[in-house]
């Protein structure tokens, strides 16, 4: 990634280009505070950003974003207003109120308006979630599995047990019949446990729609001890968290461990739950090969369409690089469309391809992959370039796993079957396979001891 000055200076006129038709805007109406102190959130350094700030986005940004945001979609079939943080319930119900009042106010004729809010669930209730359902919004909610996995890092200011209050949040969000997903980050924690993991959000939660993330906290050697330590505010000697370093903290996971860990879900996935469950992962995998564009950045050919505003009006390039070196602008001063049509932000997101490592281009799942998020390129390749995906090995692990069943799944589609046929082809397969032979997961494990339990098979 090619770092360039923040914007501010003066600098020679140019000919604005065309802004995108669409692109997707994470706000953070309180900026990197939360009621929360989860040990692996890098976000919470963003605070030092802003010494001094209340970290509240006042009434007038409020209403110039939403005009904004809306008047840049006149020709988009529909507009997200998403809400991140830190944690964005903090602004407390009336100024989502008064989001809803101003989208009111300012929607174009015909324009569909999709609301979203990313939340720790902790402070939901009945009020909370009769405002979600009434005005249809859909809430990702931060679960990183059963009880002993998720309290390991997501713990209160105090660092406490969160996982009761989650759960608290989590049947609000049923009982008023909110439209919910699950956001769950592997680590390594959870990174050895996928399908004891995807069980529970399937079976104990009752998830149909599910994402993972992996956490990847870079380091120098310099920054590591106080990574290592935190990014609450009471680590005392914790830096500003930016895209440096080749070197990962303790809760990071494993090069290889995030690609075992989704083999392990996709195999369970796959003879249980296809168009059951959704998996963002999987579906975007599935995109690619049938030759559509997936709906995950991570493994666009480019990026630069999801941006990232702060709770006073600061644009940045993306959630993941919030930091001085890319900040394009405050859309108090320049709007928004001109800073996401911004050549900065158009180089941006061309890097992404632009920088590839002729390892990267030479890989047979490149059109899957496409070298993941630029954020995470600090490794070496096998052919000792700089610049490869810290997570290369566990994107070519998943991606060859999954090719024949993505195959198979693509030629459904194209004959105009339901790609859940594909369990049928699983399900006779695992009643020919003897109860001893090693697992399709690639674990080393018997089939009996790993995806086989429970199934029927040849003694």
């Amino acid at each position: 990634m090619t770092k360039r000055p923040s914007i501010g200076a003066a600098a020679p006129m140019v000919t604005m280009p065309e802004a995108p038709p669409a692109f997707h805007v994470l706000a953070k109406p309180t900026g990197a505070i939360c009621n929360l102190d989860c040990e692996y959130c890098f976000f919470l350094s963003k605070e030092l950003l802003y010494p001094g700030s209340r970290f509240r986005m006042a009434d007038q940004l409020q209403e110039a974003y939403i005009r904004q945001l809306l008047d840049a979609h006149a020709h988009a079939p529909e507009v997200v207003v998403a809400w991140q943080g830190g944690e964005p319930t903090i602004m407390g119900l009336e100024f989502f109120r008064r989001s809803i009042d101003l989208q009111r106010k300012y929607a174009l004729p015909g324009q569909r308006i999709l609301n979203t809010l990313q939340t720790n669930g902790t402070l939901l209730d009945d009020e909370w979630g009769q405002f979600l359902k009434e005005h249809q919004f859909l809430v990702g909610i931060s679960i990183d599995g059963p009880r002993e996995i998720h309290d390991t890092y997501r713990v209160s200011k105090g660092g406490l047990p969160t996982f009761d209050r989650v759960i608290e949040g989590l049947d609000v969000l049923k009982k008023h019949s909110v439209d919910w997903n699950v956001l769950t980050t592997v680590h390594a924690a959870n990174g050895d446990h996928g399908a004891d993991v995807y069980r529970f959000l399937r079976d104990e939660l009752g998830a149909f729609f599910v994402q993972f993330i992996p956490i990847v906290e870079r380091a120098t050697s310099e920054s590591l001890p106080a990574a290592n330590a935190g990014w609450s505010a009471d680590n005392d000697m914790r830096p500003l968290y930016v895209q440096e370093g080749s070197l990962v903290t303790d809760r990071s996971v494993g090069p290889e461990q995030y690609g075992r860990f989704l083999v392990d879900v996709f195999e369970e996935w796959v003879r249980r739950d296809v168009g059951a469950v959704y998996v963002q992962m999987f579906d975007t995998a599935l995109a690619n090969w049938v030759g559509e564009p997936g709906g995950m950045c991570v493994h666009a050919e480019t990026c630069g369409l999801q941006l990232a505003l702060e709770h006073n009006g600061d644009l940045y390039c993306c959630d993941h690089f919030v930091e001085p070196d890319y900040l394009l602008g405050n859309i108090s001063e320049q709007p928004l469309v001109e800073l996401v049509a911004s050549p900065e932000q158009q180089r941006f997101g061309e890097d992404k391809r632009d920088s590839l490592t002729r390892y990267c281009i030479d890989c047979d799942v490149r059109f899957a992959c496409n070298g993941g998020c630029p954020k995470d390129r600090f490794a070496t390749s096998p052919l000792g370039e700089p610049g490869q995906h810290y997570l290369c090995p566990s994107y070519e692990l998943f991606f060859h796993h999954v090719d024949r069943p993505m195959r198979l799944m693509a030629t459904l589609l194209g004959t105009e079957r339901a790609p859940a046929e594909i369990m049928d082809v699983y399900r006779a397969e695992d009643a020919k396979r003897g109860r001893n032979e090693p697992c399709t997961c690639g674990s080393g494990r018997k089939w009996k001891q790993c995806h086989g339990r429970g199934a029927v098979g040849r003694g």
